[in-house]
């Protein structure tokens, strides 16, 4: 029964990007973009520290930028883990569905 539907699904992908025209440009898997996505809020988290530390060392005096550098990792971080909790529960959600 499983191979059945796993056939029928490569058909369905198959029949789908025979009539595509290739554009030339390198298609990235959701893998990849996922973790694209994660390395730029860790660069973003780190260029935060940074600014902590320069700020903290006396380095820097502009205060608005380090709170800015902050926030921009703070937002990104919260985006990350509202992202990853739809995904989680849509993963749930494919998990509930009987075949």
């Amino acid at each position: 029964m499983v191979d059945s539907i796993k056939g029928a699904f490569n058909t369905t992908i198959d029949a789908a990007s025979a009539g595509k025209p290739s554009t030339g440009i390198k298609e990235s898997g959701f893998a990849d973009v996922l973790k694209d996505s994660i390395q730029k809020v860790n660069s973003i988290q780190g260029e935060a520290d940074q600014a902590i530390k320069g700020l903290s060392t006396g380095q820097v005096n502009n205060i608005h930028e380090t709170m800015i550098a902050i926030e921009k990792a703070n937002l990104s971080f919260n985006m990350m883990v509202q992202v990853r909790n739809k995904l989680v529960q849509a993963y749930e959600e494919i998990m509930r569905t009987q075949v």
